[in-house]
């Protein structure tokens, strides 16, 4: 069975072809980042404008790598949110003209849901139920997983995702966009212990925040500005940067792991695949005697694979959507 899966919920366009929810045919992803790096960030209007340009010729390729037609596709899988509205708008806006001239059945997929999934597309799966943390620029959730469509969220970030902290420190260090690999590639070289940066612990609750890190950090920015030429500088403070969020976002699952007695981790997102991430929270697995599941780097990130994935269950279900499947910048899983 063979889902076309469809993601325009941010900046990049792409679609991929999954066959039996677990083996990907193609997946293809057209990048924005240069478009977007001068501005230190994304600008919705420019996005949405790129995924008009991009989407039929993705999508084309996506079929041609995997060597088959919208005759075989089984059904449509499109992110319908959350997102950014305008870019939300192109995707769904194709998958429903496609899906109704080719008959093809349509499924709407939360891309929460799809980050959730993205490790079904891996050799190791986990088995129900598990803890899921999702870090990304846009989404900093911690869930527990009982099965299919039966979603706990345990908690979420007050303010902003741990994506999004990365994002906006490193154009406050003058890194560029995105920021997340320029932050993990200086940490490496500097000292996590050269700058005491707070970590909102927030007991007795699994919801993160990092406002204050990020408003910390510049604070450090503003008053040593000039050594913003430094390497050494900026290597250190990525590190106690880093090293900040990671504490904080291994800490919450290990809480997570004593509380719920559940000793099977997924971690999905931007963010899980940053080297630091990744190690701290394989060794707190195996000091837990947890396991732990980490999609490859290429599936953490935005892709639209892991929607098609999803959308496969839903399709199985007979969770379908009609022609007035509507995108929401803000849904809820």
């Amino acid at each position: 069975m063979n889902i076309l899966g469809i993601d325009t919920s941010c900046d990049d366009t792409s679609a991929a072809v999954v066959s039996g929810g677990e083996e990907i045919l193609s997946s293809i992803v057209s990048s924005q980042t240069e478009i977007h790096n001068k501005y230190g960030g994304i600008v919705p209007e420019l996005a949405s404008r790129r995924h008009i340009e991009m989407i039929w010729p993705v999508v084309h390729e996506a079929l041609s790598a995997a060597n088959i037609s919208f005759d075989a596709v089984n059904a449509i899988a499109v992110c319908c949110g959350p997102g950014l509205i305008g870019s939300l708008l192109v995707g769904c806006g194709f998958a429903k003209a496609a899906g109704y001239a080719r008959n093809i059945p349509l499924v709407g997929v939360n891309h929460l849901e799809g980050h959730i999934f993205s490790v079904f597309l891996e050799k190791d799966k986990p088995e129900f139920p598990f803890l899921s943390l999702i870090a990304s620029g846009g989404h900093t959730s911690l869930f527990l997983i009982s099965g299919f469509g039966q979603y706990k969220e345990l908690g979420r970030t007050r303010d902003d995702a741990a994506g999004e902290a990365y994002d906006k420190v490193s154009k406050l260090l003058g890194l560029g966009y995105p920021g997340g690999p320029q932050i993990d590639r200086l940490a490496s070289e500097g000292d996590s212990g050269a700058f005491d940066f707070p970590r909102a612990w927030l007991h007795e609750s699994f919801d993160f925040s990092f406002s204050g890190l990020k408003t910390a950090v510049k604070l450090v920015v503003g008053k040593d500005a000039g050594l913003l030429g430094n390497p050494a500088f900026l290597a250190d403070i990525a590190a106690s940067f880093q090293a900040s969020v990671v504490d904080v976002l291994v800490k919450k699952v290990e809480w997570a792991i004593i509380k719920t007695g559940i000793r099977t981790v997924v971690l999905s997102g931007g963010v899980a695949s940053n080297s630091g991430q990744r190690k701290k929270i394989n060794e707190m697995g195996r000091e837990r005697e947890a396991k732990v599941f980490l999609p490859s780097p290429a599936l953490c990130t935005d892709n639209a694979a892991m929607i098609a994935s999803a959308g496969y269950y839903h399709y199985l279900a007979g969770d379908t959507a009609a022609l007035d499947l509507n995108p929401r910048a803000y849904l809820k899983l």
